[in-house]
């Protein structure tokens, strides 16, 4: 709907651009920078809404009946007591919508209307977003936001290179590097920018964010275009001046609204059983309207024929039949209060009271960025009371994306005590003036180990201090700022710059470093870059003394099997502390060094060149020379860093799991960063019987993998799936598999995974495991997992993140909500829900949400069951009255029953009703269940309230019936006439439902008491007045029952009446719920009785070895920074990189033993 409609959209198979040509370009009509999220405009406001607004099949039928009211021959109600309610809802709900969108165009408009610098005609100029077009050149200032996809062709940087952060994009916020192409350096003059008419021929507009493949045409000579050389739109330019792009895709056509997915129309699943029932009940009204007119035909032939004489046919009726045609509609008029429109009205008020509880709870409001949470609908309250899978981004969703040096091992010896507030910081200013003061650490030990001159401690920072590829940047003396490729490794070289190994500057072939005071350069031979593969990245630096070493760092489960056989005590108890720090949920890297002798180095450096010169296999070439040395190892360590989880994260998954609430994280960070933030927040714990990883790239390995997983985990096949023959409840499942597993799968494996032959497979798999973690996923596969689940399990599902790449997966979830974070507030906008930090999720879900169920399903069967009592009445009636369509109760009764007598106090219970109080909630997730499970109100339910309705009814007619019958007054005047029936009828009606009510309200307020009792003497009064002989007077044709309250109620024998009707009523009802509190309790009446606190879950002891590596690092930025190409006097901005985790888990070994002796050599 966002794209303009063009007749070959869905054959466009490649997309042809020609700079500064806007005619060339305009004839393809490729879509304008314009977007559109909103709804509705002004002209189709009224229809499309009413149009949505009818797809609730309540608001059809109550057009229907208007219709029917307006026919004066078979109405027996006024036309207006249904076109005033049904006016009233559609006007409520479209301001509500219309509401709404406004807040989409006024979002959409700020958007559209930012200013963007484009070269027109030889000039910069100023324009909209809206007015950009494809083929225009656009001038980008540093902090800008990247106004479309863009290629990139010059920059105000060296060698063409630009800095950007991808935070809207991909979540991370790390900032990335890119490169304009590689064409004649003219092109990098912004004056010859206005000549340049390049043509580029590139695929056609689509999701993949990672992927771009096209050609440049410029001069007779062809340029490669690849991801490398766009800026997508989203993107924030970091760190760079300026640089130039070309527009390729505007608009709709971006990959940012690809993957933002369509504003959907979102509809609870009590919404749809209500419409469900709806059309039950409308089925059951003509049932009943049958009934009777059949009543009416045979009475009217058999008995009314008799009273033709003087009591005629009124015109159009002539014979017997037409009569029970009309007697028909005339009753589907009467008995249509079985729903009322006063239904949805109430609905509507109980959900906008919840949504204000969400809005006001302080417990949910973040005092640091002094954010409250916010309902930004108030028609999916009730869903949050059902949740079974919590579908969340990982990075500013469950973590702040802050990563802090905890822990260490040197030489076996462990050191760091956590980060307790209650341990003093160290403090590094007396020892080193270039500490950063921001750095925290609690180990004192670690410090007087650097200040002694320990070998072990000074060559282990001495490696962090120059195995990286971070850039620094000095803007006065010594001020230093750090830009890392991940906040990983900036983590690492900070603290080495702490403990006095400064890291300084570098230039291609050197690194300078300060290390205690004292100011080295080394000499940069060569970086063994990092890859997938590898997981390991080493350098090999020349020292000033001219001896030559290789230092390393990388994942365990790679590094340790390189060391040298000495190493086999050292890397025994480095093992223990690698799993320590790994059970912790921390991200691990073991260190290690090598001396080369020059001898070794001629050797293989003459080696390494010719790998890297090779023209084909060249990947595999260098791995294998890199591998060649990086062997015989010496093992310094391990490093221990914490991606520090948002508060209250832990807790929080705990309780949900506790509450039968399943938590996948889909997340486009790297596999190893997302398992051990599933480790940390104790989504994945060891006590699991199995971790299950699919990572294939063919979709016969992915298969193959899946495989496994269901022989592993017991998966019985597709019977849990909706639709098999047998379905499964939710809970049988986890119930029925022995043990708990997780699942792990990689982007590249999930695309095979979701196609349609193996769906079922993966949704099996991945619903008989308690955490399932999605790495390296897009935007787009975000929602098609959410997608996937929605189409095979009957379950409500839950989309939380915070970032523009979050957008999708949260509109296609049933309910979205957004964290207002660090990632700006496309998630927020795009949301149904907001707040500030993940672990307000579980007051969200465990007590509006459950409270919110609760009090709509009280409120329904309430409301059910008062209005069949009320209806029905009208049913038994006709059987007395032949069939004549006379209602039982006065006018204004009928009127007021639903709208005056019954509102208050059933909103009262809707609104503000509870079984336990909110802590109770919390402390029991397992309250929770029933909303899963869908128990407190579903068609049994619905049919057990009617049934009771239908059972008032009787006794609410018959038993007047039978006493007033043959009942007198004090003065011997009978009491059988219609008026003192009716008004004794509505009495008892009131009377009973108003203790029903009582009974049924769990928590009494000040409020609930004023509106029970309140409308009970609200109807006392307005009896009295509309009875009265005042009225009488003025409006005689209308106020019939004149004198009839006061005489009646004086009556004995009425009240008598009242009080015995009242008692068969509820009294079964009572004795029910004893015998059931008594016998079959349900956990909320066992909380509530005997306050019982229940016993705090126990997270059981992780047991085991597993690799806590993580390393945010990828192929190809070594070779970047020793060609120089990256080097530059201003600040510096590289890209966070990523690898892939591997499946297999390092055993390590058990054995406590002594540190090993010292290395022999000593490189400084």
């Amino acid at each position: 709907r966002m794209r303009r409609e063009r007749f070959w959209f869905c054959l466009e198979e490649e997309r042809k651009v020609k700079a500064n040509d806007r005619e060339y370009n305009e004839k393809f009509q490729y879509a304008s920078n314009c977007i559109m999220t909103s709804k509705y405009n002004m002209l189709t406001f009224l229809p499309v809404n009413l149009f949505e607004q009818f797809q609730e099949v309540a608001n059809t039928y109550f057009l229907f009946l208007l219709i029917l009211q307006l026919i004066p021959q078979i109405s027996s109600l006024s036309w207006f007591t249904t076109i005033v309610p049904l006016a009233l809802v559609l006007s409520i709900t479209a301001v509500k919508d219309a509401t709404d969108d406004y807040f989409r165009h006024r979002s959409d408009n700020q958007v559209n209307n930012h200013q963007s610098q484009v070269l027109i005609r030889g000039s910069l100029q100023k324009e909209r977003w809206m007015n950009v077009r494809v083929g225009d050149i656009i001038k980008l200032e540093n902090n800008q936001s990247v106004v479309a996809d863009l290629l990139l062709l010059s920059s105000s940087e060296p060698h063409g290179l630009c800095y950007i952060e991808t935070a809207e994009l991909d979540g991370e916020t790390n900032v990335k590097v890119r490169q304009s192409v590689s064409v004649p350096a003219e092109l990098g003059d912004p004056n010859n920018l206005a000549t340049f008419n390049g043509e580029v021929v590139c695929e056609p507009p689509n999701n993949k964010l990672d992927r771009f493949c096209g050609t440049l045409y410029w001069r007779d000579k062809k340029y490669p275009l690849t991801n490398q050389n766009m800026l997508l739109r989203g993107c924030v330019l970091r760190n760079t001046e300026a640089c130039y792009g070309l527009v390729i895709f505007a608009g709709p056509d971006t990959k940012l609204m690809q993957n933002s997915g369509r504003t959907k129309f979102k509809r609870t699943s009590i919404d749809r059983l209500m419409n469900t029932l709806v059309l039950w009940i409308f089925g059951f009204l003509v049932c009943m309207g049958v009934i009777l007119a059949v009543g009416n035909a045979v009475w009217e032939k058999e008995v009314g024929s008799l009273f033709q004489s003087y009591l005629p046919w009124d015109p159009p009726v002539d014979n017997f039949l037409f009569s029970a045609f009309l007697s028909f509609w005339s009753y589907v008029i009467i008995l249509n209060t079985v729903v009322p429109i006063s239904l949805y009205v109430s609905v509507e008020v109980i959900r906008l009271g919840h949504s204000y509880f969400i809005n006001w709870d302080r417990q949910m409001f973040c005092s640091q960025c002094n954010t409250a949470a916010e309902a930004r609908t108030t028609t999916l309250n009730e869903e949050l009371g059902q949740v079974e899978y919590v579908f969340s981004d990982k990075t500013g969703t469950l973590t702040q994306n802050i990563m802090s040096f905890n822990k260490c091992s040197i030489n076996g010896q462990a050191y760091g005590k956590g980060t307790s507030r209650e341990k003093n910081t160290l403090d590094f200013t007396p020892f080193n003036p270039l500490a950063n003061p921001d750095f925290c650490f609690y180990d004192e030990k670690l410090l007087e180990s650097v200040k002694v001159g320990d070998w072990h401690s000074h060559e282990y920072f001495r490696l962090l201090s120059l195995c990286h590829t971070v850039m620094s940047e000095e803007k006065s003396e010594g001020e230093l700022v750090y830009k890392a490729q991940s906040p990983d490794e900036g983590a690492l070289v900070k603290a080495a710059r702490n403990f006095g190994f400064v890291f300084r500057s570098r230039t291609p072939g050197t690194i300078t470093t300060t290390e205690l005071g004292r100011t080295v350069t080394y000499s940069l031979l060569a970086i063994l870059d990092f890859n997938n593969i590898r997981k390991r990245m080493s350098v090999i630096v020349r020292n000033p003394a001219g001896r030559i070493r290789l230092y390393c760092k990388g994942a365990d489960t790679v590094l340790l099997e390189r060391l040298h056989p000495c190493n086999q005590e050292l890397m025994t108890i480095t093992s223990d502390h690698l799993n320590e720090y790994a059970a912790d949920g921390l991200r691990t890297l073991a260190l290690a060094y090598r001396d080369v002798s020059e001898e070794e180095w001629e050797v293989w450096s003459e080696s390494h060149r010719s790998a890297d010169k090779a023209v084909d296999c060249r990947e595999d070439r260098l791995a294998a020379a890199y591998d060649k040395i990086e062997q015989d190892m010496m093992l310094l360590g391990a490093t221990a860093i914490e991606d520090k989880l948002q508060e209250g994260v832990s807790e929080t998954i705990a309780l949900l799991s506790l509450a039968n609430i399943k938590v996948w994280v889909l997340t486009g960070d790297k596999q190893e960063t997302a398992v051990n933030i599933g480790y940390s927040c104790k989504m994945l714990t060891d006590d699991m019987m199995e971790v299950f990883t699919i990572s294939g790239r063919t979709v016969q390995s992915v298969r193959q993998e899946l495989g496994e997983g269901q022989e592993g985990d017991g998966v019985a096949g597709d019977d849990q799936l909706q639709g098999s023959p047998c379905p499964l409840p939710p809970t049988y499942l986890m119930d029925n598999i022995s043990g708990e597993f997780g699942l792990i799968i990689n982007g590249h494996s999930l695309a095979h995974a979701l196609e349609a032959d193996m769906e079922v497979e993966f949704v099996s798999t991945a619903c008989a495991c308690k955490a399932v973690i999605c790495c390296r996923v897009t935007p787009l596969q975000k929602a098609q997992v959410v997608e996937l689940i929605k189409k095979h399990k009957k379950a409500v599902t839950l989309a939380i993140g915070d970032g523009a790449n979050d957008v999708s997966m949260i509109k296609s979830a049933h309910i979205g909500v957004g964290i207002s974070g660090q990632e700006g507030i496309q998630a927020v906008l795009a949301s149904d829900y907001s707040f500030a930090q993940f672990r307000f999720l579980q007051r969200l879900l465990l007590v509006h949400g459950r409270w919110s169920y609760l009090r709509m399903c009280r409120f329904l069967c309430y409301f059910f069951y008062k209005n069949f009592a009320f209806t029905m009445v009208h049913f038994w009636f006709g059987f007395f009255c032949g069939f004549s369509a006379q209602t039982v109760y006065d006018q204004f009764f009928i009127t007021l029953y639903n709208i005056v007598y019954t509102s208050l106090p059933v909103l009262a219970m809707g609104i503000f009703d509870q079984d336990v109080p909110d802590h109770r909630s919390l402390e029991c997730p397992k309250l929770y269940e029933p909303g899963q499970l869908n128990l407190l109100f579903n068609k049994k339910e619905f049919f057990i309230c009617i049934a009771q309705g239908i059972y008032t009814s009787v006794v609410l007619f018959f038993m007047p019936y039978a006493v007033l019958s043959n009942a007198t007054q004090s003065t011997g005047v009978p009491l059988a006439d219609y008026q003192t029936f009716a008004a004794t009828t509505a009495t008892a009606l009131v009377i009973v439902v108003s203790v029903q009510i009582a009974l049924d309200t769990g928590f009494w307020t000040v409020i609930n008491h004023v509106f029970v009792w309140g409308s009970l003497g609200l109807y006392f009064t307005i009896m009295l007045a509309l009875h009265s002989q005042t009225l009488f007077r003025i409006f005689p044709k209308q106020f019939h029952f004149v004198g009839c309250a006061q005489s009646t109620l004086l009556q004995p024998v009425v009240w008598l009446t009242i009080a015995l009707a009242t008692a068969i009523c509820i009294v079964p009802v009572l004795a029910f719920r004893f015998l059931k509190l008594d016998l079959k309790p349900q956990l909320s009446d066992t909380v509530r009785t005997h306050l019982r606190k229940p016993a705090e879950s126990r997270l059981g002891a992780r047991g085991g070895s597993r690799s806590g590596y993580a390393f945010a690092h990828q192929e190809g930025f070594g070779e970047l920074i020793t060609s120089g190409k990256n080097m530059r006097l201003s600040s510096l901005g590289l890209a966070s990189f990523a690898s892939r985790h591997s499946s297999s888990w390092i055993e390590t070994l058990r054995r406590k033993n002594t540190p090993p002796k010292e290395p022999c050599s000593s490189f400084l």
